[in-house]
């Protein structure tokens, strides 16, 4: 089974919880073992596992980010100004493949899957979500 979404975002670097989008199609296919993968279309857009205990955590990624990889001093930048969010989308990589555990994405309690804006905001992003699996 398979499934775009599509998302909008509001900022210009944001992480977007998605989990509950994931555990919808996941029940909704009827796979009881395998993986849902989780694929961001665009070249400045990722999928990261991370907590969702509060948003502390999704700040200290966008900071850290920022950090490691600012705005302004990249080759890129002169052809669109969104080089940081090229690296920045590499760097965490687009896709995520998650267990599946008895008709339930496999997170701990803790996680949390969230789709990562790095050049927004953007009226629509696309997200590809495929279940593969058993049906038991």
């Amino acid at each position: 089974m398979q499934q775009i979404i599509s998302i909008t975002t509001r900022k210009r670097e944001e992480l977007i919880d998605i989990t509950e989008l994931v555990k919808k199609l996941v029940r909704e296919s009827g796979v009881r073992e395998g993986l849902v993968q989780v694929y961001a279309q665009g070249a400045t857009a990722a999928i990261m596992i991370q907590e969702n205990w509060d948003e502390s955590v999704q700040a200290d990624v966008i900071h850290l980010l920022q950090k490691l990889i600012p705005r302004g001093v990249w080759q890129h930048d002169q052809q669109d100004g969104n080089g940081d969010a090229h690296l920045k989308s590499g760097l965490v990589g687009p896709s995520e493949s998650i267990p599946i555990i008895d008709g339930e994405p496999g997170l701990s309690t803790w996680q949390n899957i969230f789709f990562c804006e790095f050049d927004g905001p953007r009226q629509e992003r696309y997200i590809v979500l495929t279940v593969l699996g058993n049906r038991n």
